[in-house]
């Protein structure tokens, strides 16, 4: 395989992203011939510009739908800060980004198992991206993150979630367990996007 330049290499990941709708890191550093960190500068531009979004171990091609809701969440219309970012990638290849784990676990209550391919957020702590269905969450702590209530935040470790906990207060769920204390506090009267200041 003939060695690609950087501007070949990313008008392939854009024929192959247009082509499978969303592919792993590694194949397309199998179908490149280049490492994994290759790639991964390789496609930065092509997030910044819009055209794809990271997932959990690849990428995915930015829909209408993404484009559209890029700095607003999908659920409450908040501005969507990638640090405390949601998304749930779609069977119709669609992606729906939340400004927090709060919304994005409400949304997911509302599709069908056949619906999510992927949910993907940031741990908390580092920001590294990480499965949704994996994740720990803490809620009803006392550090207040300014956004939609009662707060979920996500950690890609129970041992850092049980840390936090430690200094913030609060308790660590499950995924199911999360999605189950989320709505058992919604139907206590909770403004799903309230901050809490008037």
């Amino acid at each position: 395989m003939p060695i690609l330049l950087p501007v070949e290499r990313r008008h392939r990941i854009k024929e192959l992203i247009q082509q499978f709708k969303s592919i792993k890191i590694s194949d397309l550093s199998t179908q490149l011939g280049v490492s994994e960190m290759t790639v991964h500068r390789d496609i930065k531009p092509l997030i910044e510009d819009g055209t794809i979004i990271k997932t959990f171990g690849g990428i995915s091609l930015a829909s209408n739908d993404q484009t559209v809701y890029q700095n607003g969440c999908k659920l409450c219309h908040r501005t969507v800060e990638d640090r405390m970012a949601y998304r749930l990638i779609l069977s119709n290849h669609q992606v729906e980004t939340f400004c927090c784990a709060h919304c994005g676990i409400l949304r997911h209550q509302q599709l069908s198992d056949e619906d999510v391919v992927q949910a993907i957020c940031h741990d908390f702590l580092t920001g590294t991206t990480t499965s949704a269905y994996h994740a720990v969450y803490v809620m009803d702590t006392s550090l207040d993150m300014q956004c939609c209530k009662p707060q979920v935040l996500p950690f890609q470790w129970g041992s850092h979630a049980e840390k936090f906990v430690t200094g913030f207060g609060g308790d660590v769920y499950s995924f199911n367990e999360a999605n189950e204390r989320l709505i058992s506090q919604m139907h206590t009267g909770a403004d799903c996007c309230s901050t809490g200041e008037e």
